[in-house]
């Protein structure tokens, strides 16, 4: 019988990388329909043509960004016209950012020699479009971050209208976002919609038997067999679900094996799971708050606050206090508290109250000292 120690050069994972969060796995359970649609979109511009535009939404981890960074990886594995370039734009938040590092991709170097003019800027882009004769995929991941000062809709009118005064420009742009409130049809200006026409892909989220199946291929694949038993991976199942996000349970896994090899054992064990979901919670809890509006932030705030002063909150007691802070109406009010609760940020319960019917009570699922501090 073997030793169930540990020996210090010795490792329970088989292939660690396949638990990163920007990992791009060979299979990507469940999202075969969304990768079909993309790639239909994108397919014109493999015969010379310009590809059709896109709209990728659904709440954060649905496998949004996995699904482009997917299509993107085989274009750059095939022989086609097609320059993909993924931006993120909580990163690259502006248009110049976002030009810039579109040049960067195209050249290889910085654009501080062409000048601070976004025009100039394009011109140089558009040349070298032309001088490669190349056609540009360009993904704008978290989208929503170019929203304020009307750079989104400055940016896609740059983009998409460039053939008009540099002829034979081909560009696609596909725009990730997390945010289902965000209608673009309203954002943008129509002479940019009439351009942009995209097309929306849908990104539900993973019902219980696909985290299931998705965190059991990573685990085949990234953990040595017996590593992970039945009972305790099917914790890692549940407790992802709970938080509806599939990079919780990436992560999870990740820290539960490393935690099982810091205390020198050949098995993941409950601890080493309650543990590293101490660590791993907080990666849904940073990724929603990035994705909420300024209102959402106030909203998700005040909850924190009441929670954190031992004060119960009702929907109706909430409102009071998020009106007092900023103007609102009820309906945008109660539509922010219900996208809280489906982004699995609060929870929503109806309580008995005498005298008063059914009321709505409200509770934090975080920490209220983090949330204040992600928030911050």
């Amino acid at each position: 019988m073997g030793s169930s120690l540990l020996m210090w050069d010795e490792t329970l994972f088989r292939d660690p990388d396949v638990f990163e969060i920007d990992y791009i796995p060979d299979q990507f359970s469940y999202r075969e329909g969304q990768i079909m649609e993309l790639s239909h979109l994108i397919r014109p511009a493999a015969r010379g043509g310009r590809p059709l535009n896109s709209i990728l939404k659904g709440l954060p981890g649905t496998g949004k960004t996995t699904c482009a960074k997917k299509i993107f990886t085989e274009i750059e594995e095939m022989t086609t016209p097609i320059i993909p370039i993924h931006i993120n734009c909580q990163f690259e938040n502006t248009r110049y950012a976002v030009l810039s590092q579109i040049y960067y991709t195209l050249t290889g170097t910085r654009p501080s020699g062409v000048g601070r003019s976004f025009n100039t800027l394009f011109s140089a882009i558009a040349k070298k479009m032309d001088e490669m004769a190349r056609i540009l995929l360009i993904a704008l991941d978290d989208a929503n971050y170019l929203l304020y000062e009307n750079e989104l809709n400055n940016l896609l009118y740059i983009l998409l209208r460039s053939h008009e005064t540099y002829p034979g420009t081909r560009i696609g742009v596909i725009v990730i976002i997390s945010d289902m409130d965000i209608e673009l049809g309203r954002e943008l200006d129509s002479r940019v919609m009439s351009v942009f026409a995209p097309a929306e892909i849908y990104f539900p989220a993973y019902s219980i038997r696909e985290v299931r199946q998705i965190l059991s291929e990573r685990v085949q694949q990234g953990l040595y067999p017996n590593v992970i038993s039945d009972d305790i991976f099917e914790l890692v199942v549940e407790t992802t679900q709970s938080v509806g996000d599939m990079r919780v349970g990436l992560d999870l896994l990740k820290r539960s094996a490393l935690n099982a090899e810091r205390d020198a054992v050949r098995e993941i064990e409950e601890e080493h799971v309650n543990a590293a979901f101490k660590i791993s919670k907080y990666i849904h809890l940073q990724y929603c708050i990035k994705a909420l509006s300024a209102e959402e932030k106030t909203t998700l705030a005040t909850i924190a606050e009441q929670t954190k002063a031992g004060e119960e909150l009702t929907t109706g007691s909430l409102f009071e206090l998020v009106k007092a802070k900023m103007k609102i109406g009820y309906t945008r009010y109660y539509g922010i508290v219900q996208k809280l609760d489906a982004m699995r940020l609060i929870d929503l319960k109806y309580q008995a109250g005498k005298g008063r019917g059914r009321t709505r009570l409200l509770g934090l699922r975080y920490e209220p000292e983090k949330v204040l501090h992600y928030l911050s």
